[in-house]
């Protein structure tokens, strides 16, 4: 349905076939015609926590009715804090704040599947982990600081992940006097978490992870994408001996995250998306969502891209019952869109170039972009993450704490 095209362009070349026969010039093909997307509709707020903050809103997790945001950049005297929020109506209430001495900022914040920790990055010097037991999750209990020699340059990202029924953390480590790396943690007793892998790798950042069925996708800024073997593939690959199993540098560098899409209704399990953070001159923010087609693990290929003029993307989440991205577009607000299908097959007409001369399929030309959310605010928002959760998308706000709005609708067929 997404290749379908407008009824008055087919009108349009209707005449134009008629036309040309008289002149004897050249027919143009439907692929050939222009295509003019249908609008995005704007997405439902449903409420905004109500409180100013005098910290910089970093990060943003969900887990049933209760949500946690991080810090940003905390000056040193002041520690830093994490909030917690009830989530249970439209306008999300502050419950509580968590105060973490020694980290300067707060990153990733992740909660385990089965909702037993809480695990938040911690940087810059003396970065590490600090673990908490959520078994009330409006109060979380600090369990364990988490912080060696390999961490203590800065935890810049943290995801979690199981493998083989275990729970491991998969640390994104910043430059410091050694070049960045990745540690895998295992949080087999998260009392005493113990590093059973780690590399120097990234150029210059490994920024973040992404874990899956026994894969592990690294975001290595301009070295691309790596997919590891680290107990699902074919290879032997374990958390403590992973195994490389493909790579590819997708269009301007700069990956700064990942998602493994799974689609539980077509059983899609072909693409990634890619998240890259650049900066332009004269825009708050830049940066594509790159899809890369990994079918063949050895040999991932890019295959399409979207973009939005004048912001870039951060984070996002995914709807996969759905088949809809949200993601996190700081200036740009939130963006939804459609990733059911076929991503890397398009008509000449929805092609367009990216860079380098290089034309591969638009997901805006696709007709793929369902929403577009937060850019209705009196005030300007600069969203840095977003997670869907049960028909709601949460929205951290680096100004404004945290918003929830209504998720969209798949239109018909």
């Amino acid at each position: 349905m997404h290749a379908s095209i407008p009824t008055r362009l087919l009108v349009a070349a209707t005449l134009g076939l008629a036309a040309a026969g008289c002149r004897g010039d050249k027919i143009a093909s439907p692929e050939e015609l222009p295509v003019v997307p249908k609008p995005p509709a704007t997405m439902t707020v449903l409420g905004r926590g109500n409180f100013t903050p005098a910290r910089t809103t970093a990060e943003v997790a969900v887990r049933g009715t209760t949500a946690y945001t991080t810090t940003w950049g905390n000056p040193a005297a002041a520690a830093s804090v994490f909030y917690i929020w009830n989530v249970a109506g439209d306008q999300p209430l502050l419950v509580d704040s968590v105060r973490v001495d020694n980290a300067t900022t707060l990153g990733d914040v992740a909660v385990t599947d089965d909702g037993a920790l809480l695990v938040i990055a911690t940087e810059r010097a003396n970065g590490g982990l600090a673990i908490y037991s959520l078994a009330d999750p409006r109060r979380p209990v600090l369990v364990s600081r988490y912080v060696t020699p390999r961490t203590s340059a800065g935890v810049h990202t943290a995801e979690v992940g199981r493998v083989n029924g275990r729970q491991y953390a998969f640390l994104s480590i910043d430059q410091g006097v050694e070049p960045a790396r990745v540690v895998i943690v295992d949080l087999g007793n998260p009392a005493a978490p113990v590093e059973v892998y780690t590399k120097l790798i990234g150029n210059p950042f490994v920024h973040d992870t992404f874990v899956r069925d026994g894969l592990l996708f690294l975001a290595l800024w301009d070295d691309g994408v790596a997919i590891w073997d680290i107990g699902g593939g074919n290879s032997g690959g374990t958390p403590a001996a992973p195994v490389e199993l493909g790579r590819v540098r997708t269009v301007n560098g700069n990956v700064h995250n990942v998602w493994w899409l799974k689609d539980p209704v077509t059983k899609n399990a072909r693409f990634a998306l890619i998240g890259e953070e650049s900066a332009i001159p004269g825009a708050s923010s830049a940066g594509d969502i790159h899809v890369v087609d990994i079918g063949t693990l050895s040999a991932p290929r890019e295959v399409a891209y979207y973009r939005v003029p004048g912001a870039g993307t951060h984070n996002f989440s995914v709807d996969e019952a759905n088949g809809i991205l949200y993601a996190a577009y700081y200036n740009g607000g939130v963006r939804a869109i459609d990733v059911r299908g076929d991503l890397g097959t398009c008509t000449t007409a929805q092609k367009s170039q990216i860079e380098s001369a290089t034309s591969m399929c638009d997901l805006r030309l696709m007709g793929r972009e369902l929403g577009i959310g937060l850019l209705d605010r009196p005030n300007p928002v600069q969203i840095w993450g977003v997670q869907y959760q049960d028909g709601a998308v949460y929205a951290s706000d680096m100004r404004g704490g945290i918003w929830k709005l209504k998720s969209v609708v798949r239109p018909s067929p």
